[in-house]
């Protein structure tokens, strides 16, 4: 697919087609909104919205520049209907940021809670039924970025494992060039590349959008000045991590060097970034709790008629939070009184026989962690974070795992990445296959992840993943 560079970026044309109609759809709702509220009563409409035309702009531009900040016109954004619909979503939550401040500023431009919420509506649906359109009418290889792979050794050899695993969805591996010396790792089918002209040429020719530098020795067969003329020329250069953690979501820790988690973009923290997370985390607190209170009191009701009125009926325990230091997490208590009462710290297991009839079943449904919502407003916890472990499994953990204590660098959550992309964990090795998501967490946490995986826990809860 041609490619217009914008800004330095360079955007398949076919996006900047879809925003263009994406735009369009987005002022023709706030005009169906309009009608359906106002059953076109002319003199209510001039009356009460007043001139639409700059009203349906405003909500067209800053709902597309949101869909924008959330990757819906780069490859790699079509890897599903599933995964579109999540990152819509996700866009038109976070389009009400900037709608809000627009009308705060200039008031005149309000649409009236009726209207916005029937324009919202619509354009959620026209927005999922052009997707739909486009993604069906047109070639998907051609929204998937095409990728060659620099080395043909070992290295390279990691990739083709996670190509044949299908966990490739944004790329297109067009092949791998044997750079050098190296071994050849390479299997049937695998398109390995004896570079006959230069490589800023072949990529031209093969229409290449990125390039994975995975030579075993770089030492001896990068050709640094060749690589430079493709990246010169628009082509995006990774290193192998980089380009796991992109389709995988997670840190490969069994290739991570040191420093790359100093040298690579990520694992940074701010006061601004900080502050708005809490921002986040109390406001959403302050808003779920009228809502969570009575589900509150039916979960505490059920757990007292069950026990008999015998034991509590909130469950205390110490867990290790922001840089390790300890605090008391607050549950409904989902097993027995007696649970561990030789005092030795147990991982939760499948169809465990300490938890109580009803203890399963606000386990799965996840009911058991709302009372955390007094510890998000207290500020131990956030919404969004790794879980927060017991000290005895952290001081374990930390001695087995490498950099397992860097996921305690931020506030540990509710939910997180890792509880939405791997299942329970109940032994050293799902540890640290969930590590391997905290810190992918931890490196690129923003608003913006904390929105998609707060939607994703949605499901999570719906279908009962992971809950033991």
């Amino acid at each position: 697919m041609a490619t217009v560079r914008v800004f330095r970026h360079y955007i398949p044309a076919g996006f900047l087609t879809l925003g263009a109609v994406e735009m369009l759809i987005f002022a023709v709702a706030v005009m169906a909104g309009i009608e359906l509220r106002f059953q076109g009563d002319l003199e209510s409409i001039g009356h009460t919205v007043g001139p639409v035309f700059p009203k349906a702009i405003t909500y067209a531009v800053l709902m597309t520049l949101s869909m924008t900040a959330l990757g819906l016109y780069q490859r790699g954004s079509m890897e599903g209907r599933k995964g579109m619909a999540l990152r819509v979503a996700a866009a038109f939550v976070l389009g009400f940021v900037p709608l809000s401040i627009a009308y705060y500023v200039a008031p005149t431009l309000f649409l009236g809670r009726g209207v916005l919420a029937l324009t919202s509506v619509t354009a959620f649906m026209g927005i999922l039924t052009a997707r739909v359109v486009f993604m069906s009418t047109t070639d998907q290889t051609n929204f998937k970025r095409r990728v060659l792979v620099l080395g043909a050794g070992q290295k390279a050899g990691l990739i083709r494992q996670l190509r044949n695993t299908g966990d490739v969805h944004g790329a297109v591996i067009v092949g791998y060039v044997r750079m050098g010396p190296e071994v050849s790792a390479a299997e049937s089918g695998d398109n390995v590349i004896e570079l006959d002209r230069p490589l800023a040429q072949y990529v031209k020719e093969q229409h290449i959008n990125e390039m994975v530098v995975a030579v075993d020795d770089r030492r001896k067969a990068l050709p640094v000045h060749d690589i430079l003329d493709c990246k010169m020329n628009g082509v995006e250069v990774v290193d192998l991590l980089t380009f796991f953690e992109r389709e995988t979501g997670k840190v490969k820790l069994d290739i991570l060097q040191p420093s790359w988690m100093f040298l690579s973009d990520g694992f940074q923290r701010g006061v601004l970034r900080s502050a708005a997370k809490r921002l986040f985390d109390v406001t959403a607190s302050l808003i779920l709790l009228p809502i969570a209170l009575p589900v509150m009191g039916l979960v505490a009701l059920a757990i007292f008629a069950e026990s008999g009125g015998k034991g509590p009926v909130l469950f205390r325990q110490v867990r290790s939070g922001e840089n390790g230091a300890p605090f008391e997490i607050i549950k409904f208590r989902s097993m027995g009184i007696d649970a561990e009462k030789d005092g030795v710290a147990r991982w939760a297991q499948r169809n465990d026989s300490r938890i109580t009839r009803v203890g399963a079943v606000i386990r799965k449904a996840r009911l058991d962690e709302l009372p955390q919502l007094f510890n998000v407003l207290r500020g131990e916890m956030s919404f969004v974070g790794p879980r927060p472990e017991r000290p005895e499994f952290v001081q374990q953990l930390g001695h087995a795992l490498p950099y397992y204590h860097e996921r305690h660098r931020v506030k540990p959550g509710l939910t997180g990445w890792a509880q939405i992309c791997y299942q329970y964990g109940a032994s050293e090795q799902d540890a640290f296959e969930k590590l391997q998501y905290d810190l992918y967490y931890v490196k690129n946490y923003s608003i913006f992840l904390d929105l998609l995986i707060l939607l994703q826990t949605a499901e999570v809860i719906l279908l009962g993943k992971g809950a033991h």
